[in-house]
């Protein structure tokens, strides 16, 4: 009996471990061995040279800058899984809500905004039912769900993987 309810505890638990995602950073999305690309963080302008509110407002709706590795090599082991990956939101659709329900996760504020778009192992392009409302683009997020190796496009850039969020949450340490 003793030894039954041990069995019964223990394939009861185990679907709980299998359930957490495995925590990723974003080196993780690159396959050993491929060529790492140094994001290039410096503005495409600068506002402290510009004159006039016109110059400002012609600079933001300025064409986009060109991606820096549109075809990058991907993980392959990674799809399918669970994962957990923290990033900034680049809102793509937001709902008559006010709701951010696709956009592109990125590593660093203002990626595909202010300076050109990292490769596309770098981008996870990210679906969402519920969306998220997005107060400010210098927050980041915890984004858990299933990750896909797919390659997608945007208006703003090509992402190397794909996922439909199941949780969306504010970034904190653990």
């Amino acid at each position: 009996m003793r030894r039954a309810l041990l069995l019964l505890l223990l394939f009861t638990v185990t679907p709980l471990w299998a359930s957490e995602p495995r925590t990723l950073d974003w080196p993780q999305l690159i396959p050993e061995g491929a060529p790492r690309i140094e994001p290039q963080l410096t503005p495409l302008h600068d506002i402290s040279q510009l004159s006039q509110l016109g110059d400002a407002l012609a600079a933001e709706s300025a064409p986009a800058a060109t991606q820096q590795a549109p075809d990058a090599p991907v993980v392959e082991a990674l799809n399918g899984q669970q994962v957990k990956l923290p990033g900034y939101i680049v809102p793509l659709e937001v709902s008559e809500e006010g709701r951010t329900t696709e956009f592109l996760l990125v590593p660093y504020y203002g990626a595909c905004i202010h300076v050109p778009p990292p490769p596309s192992n770098q981008i996870v392009h990210i679906f969402s039912e519920m969306g998220v409302r997005v107060e400010d683009l210098y927050q980041p997020y915890w984004i858990e769900g299933q990750m896909q190796v797919a390659a997608t496009r945007s208006e703003l850039a090509d992402a190397g993987y794909r996922m439909d969020a199941e949780k969306i949450y504010v970034y904190e340490l653990e």
